[in-house]
């Protein structure tokens, strides 16, 4: 598994590192990535997602899914899903929303807080932990599945 991690000293720098992966994905991945975020209340996880969703062409707002548990971005030939598990009394509950249709080859996946989708989720290609450092963060990308390890790979060279 390789990792990277980088310094965010503000919001803008988080959402630059998901406007890169978004643009990874539509230049040279050309398919799907899923995602898993973790970190505290407040690290930045939505941000993150904010910046990928407009990367990937969407003008409108992003929006934490917190009470919705999932927001969808139809963006043309690509669905993006922003998942926010925070609040899921129960994994089971993510079968009956039929989460197994979110993970396709034309669909990104952002999942905050996937620890509590107790094994009903799609393996992730990427975990990224985000973790704070005084006032800024960092953020740390572990490549999970070869797919993963090639964003990584494209990633360093597009920031």
């Amino acid at each position: 598994m390789k990792e990277k991690t980088y310094f965010l000293p503000d919001e803008t720098a988080t959402i630059n590192i998901g406007g890169a992966l978004a643009s990874v994905v539509l230049s040279e991945l050309k398919q799907g990535i899923v995602v898993y975020l973790n970190g505290d209340l407040g690290a930045g996880k939505t941000t993150l997602t904010r910046g990928f969703v407009q990367g990937m062409g969407h003008t409108g707002n992003v929006k934490s899914p917190t009470y919705t548990l999932v927001e969808p971005y139809d963006l043309g030939p690509w669905q993006v899903y922003h998942f926010d598990l925070y609040r899921l009394a129960d994994p089971e509950e993510l079968e009956y929303m039929g989460i197994r249709d979110y993970f396709s080859d034309n669909c990104c996946c952002f999942i905050e807080w996937p620890e509590k989708g107790g094994g009903m989720l799609t393996e992730a290609d990427l975990i990224v932990n985000m973790n704070y450092s005084g006032e800024q963060r960092n953020i740390t990308l572990h490549a999970k599945t070869e797919l993963g390890l090639r964003v990584l790979t494209l990633l360093e060279s597009a920031l």
